[in-house]
């Protein structure tokens, strides 16, 4: 499958468009951090060509949103391109990698959070659940699709900062991810939006 995300892009997102670019970047820098992270994890056997190949692929679904500022305008609301991006990566008999695109969003939605905010998702859960999905999960949260302007990723209080508004469990599963794939945190709890 060495080729299959770079073909996937490209007949999604023509070479030159604002969405291309973007989507790319932030794919690869998500794939470059997941991967940094998982080589420290070897003793829990990641599958290192999985999680290169799931990150590129996480946001396939954006330009079925309406997204203008990231060169999509499509009809569904951005909150949507997780599931969008497993329909489509199912169609190409990619499940394992599908699942990624529908897990990612957020930290991951339960059926209940869907059900409870209307939100315009099918109702089911959503979460990260083999270590491959958290740690791209994780990774994504640090790069926001206008992150190559300055280069830079988010760093950690910031990410820790955006999660709060949805909520302290949400905040708590992040932390734990940072604990076992970069030690953050090990040495007592985190207080969110402070002790940091």
């Amino acid at each position: 499958m060495a080729n299959q995300p770079k073909e996937i892009i490209q007949a999604l997102y023509p070479p030159g468009t604002e969405a291309h670019e973007i989507l790319v970047a932030h794919s690869r820098a998500v794939a470059r951090r997941a991967l940094g992270i998982a080589a420290n994890l070897r003793h829990l056997n990641p599958d290192m060509a999985f999680i290169e190949e799931a990150a590129l692929l996480h946001d396939i679904g954006i330009y079925l949103t309406n997204a203008p500022s990231i060169g999509c305008s499509g009809a569904y609301p951005y909150i949507c391109h997780g599931y969008l991006g497993r329909q489509i990566l199912e169609e190409r008999g990619l499940s394992r990698h599908a699942r990624v695109c529908e897990r990612h969003v957020g930290v991951g939605l339960t059926a209940h959070e869907i059900r409870a905010h209307q939100l315009p998702l099918p109702e089911r859960d959503m979460l990260p659940v083999t270590l491959e999905e958290r740690i791209i999960c994780y990774a994504d949260k640090f790069f926001s699709k206008k992150w190559h302007r300055n280069g830079k990723p988010l760093e950690f209080v910031s990410v820790v900062k955006n999660i709060e508004r949805y909520g302290p469990d949400k905040v708590n599963r992040f932390l734990e991810w940072a604990a076992q794939f970069e030690g953050i945190g090990q040495t007592g709890p985190i207080q969110a939006g402070g002790g940091l």
